[in-house]
């Protein structure tokens, strides 16, 4: 038997009932009374808010009202959460004329740059454990629905910790790319003003901006603000800058894609920490994933680049992404300059200095029995002695000719 119902106002002082053709209906009305469900005051809030131009505070509501309403009126919460679904999005920020960037009162500065349509040099290389969580954001927002009938909304802030250079704003960049969505970016460094009262309202400001559109707000250099309110070296104006930021958290809505990248995770304050719903480490990259790096920046200008890519990785490793890269173009820059071929200078990239001893024996008999460089200049490049090279490469590689063109005297 399916169960029907109907709501009742006797008049501004009665509280609603449900009255139901359903056996259990008095079971249904009894947990309703239980929830305290108000539906006039549901309605007033409602009304309030749209009165006062509010979008977002608008769909924040009517999420609400969806899942509070579920157990009761399940189809009236489904075809709620499908309207919201496909409400037209908020224009771009930087067609918005009647909402302003906004900027530093003193500097007249926008406070953060803008992305309207987030575009990537070359498509990121997660790793497994990274990727995973990335992909349940985008999830999430592609599926509001299915959460919504479980009770629940999807993740609204998540905070990104790694070492300079991992990939954290490329993350947040992707983000926005698969969801189609502008891309904010915060400075935290950057926003401090020289009148730390002023560093709180333009806090406010970009926040309550990025609220009013649809945008992925990425607030880079977390720590420079939240840091721990029990550190006695910080002075009061900044402590309270942790409270302006967890009251703003708190606020963000449902609807919004709430990014925070950190470098020190050990000096946030534990109350930042607790405000982001998921928690996602970007660690150095593996040989497997620097290779694949090495592999996608040369490959369009290096096609030998698969016979390197194995031994740059090797030699790149517990370094970040964006140092790899910039070494990489730097000896595309000197080979072009220069005039030879690009092997002499990546052949250099394998010189390191931070590189242990044991990857440098693996260097160099990789070098040699790949037939890329003599012994000696093996020898020059690692500063693994010529013996120790030798009883480590196989005949075979050790009387082969180095491959045409690749060979480096």
């Amino acid at each position: 038997m399916r169960a029907t119902f109907s709501f009742r106002f006797a008049n501004s002082s009665t509280r609603p009932t449900v009255r139901c053709s359903h056996p259990t209906a008095s079971k249904v009305e009894m947990t309703r009374e239980n929830n305290k469900t108000n539906i006039e005051a549901d309605f007033l809030q409602l009304a309030r808010i749209a009165l006062s131009g509010r979008t977002q505070d608008v769909q924040v509501i009517l999420r609400r009202a969806a899942k509070r309403y579920h157990p009761v009126v399940p189809e009236f919460a489904d075809a709620l959460t499908t309207l919201l679904h496909e409400a037209p999005s908020q224009a771009s920020p930087l067609r918005k004329a009647d909402i302003p960037l906004p900027v530093d009162l003193d500097s007249r500065l926008h406070l953060m740059r803008v992305e309207t349509e987030p575009v990537l040099d070359h498509e990121p290389i997660f790793a497994p454990q990274l990727e995973a969580p990335l992909r349940q954001i985008v999830e999430e927002r592609r599926n509001p629905q299915v959460l919504a009938r479980a009770g629940l909304d999807p993740t609204r802030a998540a905070l990104f910790v790694g070492p300079p250079g991992v990939g954290k704003t490329m993350a947040a960049r992707w983000l926005a790319r698969e969801l189609k969505r502008p891309l904010l970016i915060l400075d935290l460094a950057a926003v401090m003003s020289s009148l730390l009262g002023r560093t709180g309202s333009n806090l406010r400001h970009v926040l309550e901006y990025a609220k009013s559109i649809d945008c992925v707000l990425l607030l880079d250099e977390l720590d420079a603000i939240a840091k721990r309110r029990d550190d006695r070296g910080e002075i009061g104006e900044l402590k309270r800058l942790v409270t302006v930021l967890i009251q703003q958290i708190d606020d963000w809505p449902s609807s919004g894609v709430l990014l925070a990248a950190t470098n020190h995770p050990a000096l946030l304050d534990p109350a930042i920490w607790r405000r982001f719903e998921m928690h996602i480490d970007f660690p150095l990259p593996e040989p497997e994933a620097i290779a694949r790096f090495v592999d996608g920046t040369l490959a369009p200008y290096f096609p030998a680049v698969k016979d390197w890519r194995e031994l740059l990785a090797l030699a790149f490793g517990g370094r970040s992404f964006s140092d790899i890269e910039r070494d990489l173009a730097a000896a595309r820059r000197s080979a072009v300059l220069s005039n030879v071929p690009l092997e002499e200078q990546l052949a250099n990239l394998l010189t390191h200095k931070s590189i242990a001893r044991t990857k440098r024996i693996q260097l160099a008999t990789s070098i040699v029995n790949r037939g890329l460089l003599s012994q000696r200049k093996a020898r020059e490049l690692t500063g693994v002695a010529r013996d120790t090279i030798r009883s480590r490469t196989s005949a075979k590689a050790t009387r082969a000719k180095p491959k045409k063109g690749k060979r480096v005297t």
